[in-house]
């Protein structure tokens, strides 16, 4: 796996469990997060949905995460996971440059009360 791509990956799932300005360090003002509801420009929007992600009903939702696939081919890393009963799957792939975060998908299958979040 190429080093810098699976460094930043590993420091971004980490920071999940710390705080949503930790998220943030790991993205520019060019990023673009796109999931199924929205798509998120600039940090100030991606911002927002983590603020939801993790303050929100989903809130806890990392301490059963339970990481399926990893993969890193380049700049690319694809993760599949899941954190039941919230996340019954859910999948994210970040294109990642420059030791940032420029582009990613986010799209799961969640329970009714966080349909919301993800389809």
């Amino acid at each position: 796996m190429p080093i810098e791509t699976q460094a930043v990956l590993q420091r971004h799932l980490q920071s999940a469990g710390e705080s949503v300005d930790a998220v943030m360090a790991d993205y520019v003002e060019e990023s673009v997060l796109i999931t199924h509801e929205a798509t998120y420009r600039g940090r100030a929007q991606i911002r927002s949905f983590f603020t939801e992600l993790l303050e929100g009903g989903t809130q806890g939702f990392l301490g059963v995460l339970e990481m399926k696939r990893l993969e890193v081919v380049g700049e690319l890393a694809f993760i599949f996971w899941e954190a039941k009963p919230w996340f019954l799957f859910a999948t994210d792939t970040l294109l990642i440059r420059d030791g940032k975060i420029l582009l990613q998908t986010f799209a799961a299958h969640t329970t009714a009360v966080n349909a919301r979040l993800a389809a």
